[in-house]
């Protein structure tokens, strides 16, 4: 069964439906909050309540959109107001997934590459950790969601021009924690 058809389910009151789009990205929506937030209870917090928010409000999804931008976009949005409600700052600590951060590095061949990748997954990793939420949630969207910066826009209620500025402003402050021996130059 299509996203398209549990939809309709879900629509006719079928709680199937919210049932099929659970299984089919929970998994996804749990790894974008977890991005943002740092914090896997909170993280997990964040996809069920999106999804009962999409329960919700599932008779004004319009149906000739895709709905994986739509709920990986809310659970973004619903993970940047948690982080930054939240005193907490988990950083990424050994074993955490961050498949789609290593998916920015290349692929590792030799032991000694393969060495490199993990110390820079991980450098990464806490450097994503050290960003303010908005900044994260720019750089999760941008890179780990594939948004454009319209999109972006929307899904932040931000003007383009702040997004770039967002994005930028992210990217630097990367650079600075990833680099410090070149900010300093």
């Amino acid at each position: 069964m299509d996203d398209s058809q549990a939809i309709r389910r879900l629509k006719n009151g079928d709680i199937g439906g919210l049932e099929i789009l659970v299984a089919r990205y929970q998994h996804k929506a749990v790894q974008t909050a977890y991005l943002i937030t740092h914090d896997e209870q909170l993280a997990e917090d964040v996809a069920q309540d999106t999804f009962v928010r999409v329960y919700q409000r599932i008779r004004h999804f319009d149906e000739a959109r895709p709905f994986a931008p739509y709920l990986l976009r809310s659970v973004a949005n619903a993970a940047l107001n948690a982080a930054e409600k939240s005193a907490r700052w988990v950083q990424f600590g050994a074993g955490t997934d961050v498949e789609r951060v290593a998916e920015l590095l290349a692929e590792a061949v030799s032991v000694e590459e393969q060495a490199e990748y993990a110390r820079l997954k991980g450098e990464i990793a806490l450097a994503l950790a050290a960003l303010p939420p908005r900044q994260r949630t720019a750089i999760v969207q941008r890179y780990y969601l594939g948004m454009n910066e319209k999109e972006m826009a929307e899904s932040l209620s931000a003007a383009p021009g702040t997004v770039k500025w967002l994005l930028n402003a992210a990217r630097q402050h990367l650079r600075g924690l990833l680099h410090p021996e070149r900010s300093a130059e």
